[in-house]
C-alpha cells in the first residue's frame, strides 16, 4: 500500500552548485565559492511503497540495442544544423545561454519560424508578452500560423498546455523565470530551476519532443542556477558576441547527439541574425598588410576550424609597472609566454606594455594559439611585418618547446584554402610538405622571423 507524505522543510542551498546544508555556512566546501549559501522552503513529496516491484531490470550491453532510430529537424540554418550534428533529434533538450541583449530570442524565433513551416510550436515566454514577441516576429519575418505564444510562467498550467496543444517542438524562454507552485521558494532559485528543468526534461523524453531552454547567465558569464541543470540536459550551447561588433558566434559545450566544440557564426542585422557561411573570411578580411605585429590563426574548438586574426602591440613603457592587457585570450597565459620569451629568447620585456587583440571579440581558451601570439610579440618587438602568407599554431612549453595540437592537418587545409603558402607547426606533427615550418624551440621562431 502506498502512502504519500508531504513535508515542507527549510534548507539552505548553495546557488552556484546547488549543494545543500543543514545550516548557513559562508563558504561552500563543493565549489568553494563565498556567500552563495540561500534559504528556501522546500516541499518534499515522498511515496512510501510496500512489496513494490522493480519496473525494469538490467540486461548485457549486447542485448541492449533498440531499433528505435533518432530523426532529427532541420533549422533550415545550415551551419547551425551542422554544428547540432545535423540537426535537432526529437526529444534532445537543448539549453542555450548567453548575455543578456545577445540575440538569444531573436535566434530562436527564427528557429522556431523555420519549424513551424511544417510543425507545431510552442514557444513558452516568461519575460515578454505575446505582443513583444509578435512585434519581433513582424520586424525579422517570423510570423507563421504554426507557431503558438504562451506568456506564463507556472510550470503546470504549461504543462497542461502542452497536453492540450501536443506541439512537435518547445521552446521555454527562460528557465528561470518559471516555477512550480509545489514548492514555496522563488522563482529562479536553485530548487525552482532543478524542479522546472527536471519535469521539461521528463515531458520532452516521454513525448518526444525536442525543447530548447535558455538559460540567464550571471555577472561573471557562467550559467545561472545549480550545476545539475548542465548534467540533465543534453545539449549546451553557448552564444557570445561584443556588443560593439555585428557578429555572434554560437559554440557547442556540451552534445550527446554529437561532437562537442563546434561553432556557427551570425551577423545581427536590422531584420535579425545572419548566417555567415564563411567565417574564415569574415574574420580576416580587415587584415593590414605590411604591418609588424599581426598574425592569423586557425581557431578550431570542433572539427571545423575558423581563421581569426591575433595582433599583438609591444610599447615602451610610461609606469613604473609595465601593462599587461588582453582581449580575447586568458592574461594569465600571455604572462607564461612573455616569462618563456624572456627566459628563451632574450626578448625582454620588462619596460614594455604589451598588449593583444583577438580581431572581432571571439575568445580563444584553446593553447595551439600560443605560438600566434609569440609571433605577433616578436614581430611587434622587432617591428618586422610577418609575411601575408604566413600562419602558425602551436603550444608552447614552458621550457620554450612548441609542441603539438589537435586537428592539424584540418587546420593546415583551411589555411591552404585561403592562399596562405607558409605554415607554421609544431616540429613532432611529422609534416613534412613545401608549405610547411616545423618549429622545435621557440628561439627558431625568432630566427625565422629575423631572417
Amino acid at each position: 500500500m502506498k502512502q504519500k507524505l508531504t513535508k515542507s522543510k527549510k534548507v539552505f542551498i548553495c546557488s552556484e552548485c546547488g549543494t545543500t546544508y543543514p545550516s548557513w555556512t559562508g563558504k561552500c566546501v563543493s565549489c568553494g565559492q563565498w556567500n552563495t549559501i540561500v534559504e528556501e522552503l522546500v516541499s518534499k513529496k515522498s511515496n512510501l511503497a510496500k512489496g513494490s516491484t522493480v519496473s525494469q531490470k538490467p540486461k548485457p550491453i549486447t542485448k541492449s540495442k533498440e531499433e528505435k532510430h533518432y530523426t532529427r529537424l532541420s533549422t533550415l540554418i545550415p551551419s547551425l544544423d551542422e554544428a547540432l550534428g545535423g540537426g535537432i533529434v526529437t526529444g534532445q533538450v537543448i539549453l542555450l545561454s548567453g548575455e543578456p541583449g545577445i540575440g538569444k530570442s531573436t535566434l530562436l524565433l527564427q528557429v522556431a519560424s523555420n519549424i513551424a513551416k511544417k510543425r507545431k510550436v510552442l514557444y513558452v515566454t516568461g519575460e515578454e508578452s505575446t505582443h513583444q514577441v509578435f512585434i519581433r516576429g513582424e520586424r525579422i519575418g517570423a510570423l507563421e500560423d504554426n507557431l503558438l505564444i504562451l506568456s506564463q510562467t507556472n510550470l503546470e498550467e504549461i504543462l497542461q498546455v502542452i497536453e492540450e496543444e501536443n506541439p512537435e517542438f518547445l521552446i521555454i524562454d527562460s528557465v528561470q523565470t518559471m516555477y512550480s507552485s509545489h514548492l514555496e521558494s522563488a522563482a529562479g532559485s536553485v530548487s525552482q530551476v532543478r524542479e522546472v528543468s527536471a519535469k521539461i526534461t521528463e515531458l520532452a523524453k516521454t513525448k518526444n519532443i525536442p525543447v530548447i531552454l535558455i538559460g540567464q547567465v550571471t555577472k561573471e558569464g557562467s550559467i545561472a542556477g545549480p550545476k545539475v541543470l548542465e548534467h540533465i540536459v543534453d545539449a549546451v550551447i553557448h552564444f557570445e558576441g561584443e556588443r560593439g561588433h555585428s557578429y555572434r558566434v554560437l559554440k557547442v559545450i556540451k552534445n550527446r547527439f554529437g561532437s562537442s566544440g563546434e561553432i556557427a557564426v551570425f551577423s545581427m542585422k536590422d531584420t535579425g541574425l545572419q548566417e555567415v557561411k564563411d567565417p574564415s573570411s569574415f574574420f580576416i578580411s580587415e587584415k593590414p598588410q605590411g604591418k609588424a605585429g599581426s598574425i592569423i590563426f586557425p581557431f578550431t574548438e570542433g572539427s571545423k576550424p575558423v581563421l581569426v586574426e591575433v595582433q599583438a602591440l609591444v610599447s615602451k613603457t610610461v609606469y613604473a609597472v609595465p601593462q599587461r592587457k588582453t582581449q580575447g585570450i586568458d592574461i594569465n597565459r600571455l604572462s607564461i609566454i612573455l616569462a618563456i620569451l624572456e627566459k628563451e629568447g632574450n626578448i625582454f620585456l620588462k619596460d614594455r606594455d604589451v598588449f593583444i587583440n583577438v580581431v572581432g571579440g571571439m575568445f580563444i581558451k584553446e593553447p595551439a594559439v600560443d605560438l600566434a601570439v609569440a609571433l605577433a610579440v616578436i614581430s611587434s618587438f622587432y617591428d618586422i611585418p610577418i609575411d601575408r602568407d604566413m600562419i602558425g599554431f602551436g603550444e608552447i612549453g614552458l621550457a620554450g618547446e612548441v609542441r603539438s595540437v589537435h586537428y592539424t592537418e584540418q587546420r593546415i587545409k583551411e589555411a591552404r584554402k585561403f592562399g596562405f603558402k607558409k605554415i607554421v607547426i609544431p616540429y613532432n606533427s611529422k609534416l613534412e610538405e613545401p608549405d610547411i615550418i616545423p618549429i622545435r624551440y621557440i628561439r627558431e621562431v625568432i630566427q625565422l622571423l629575423r631572417s
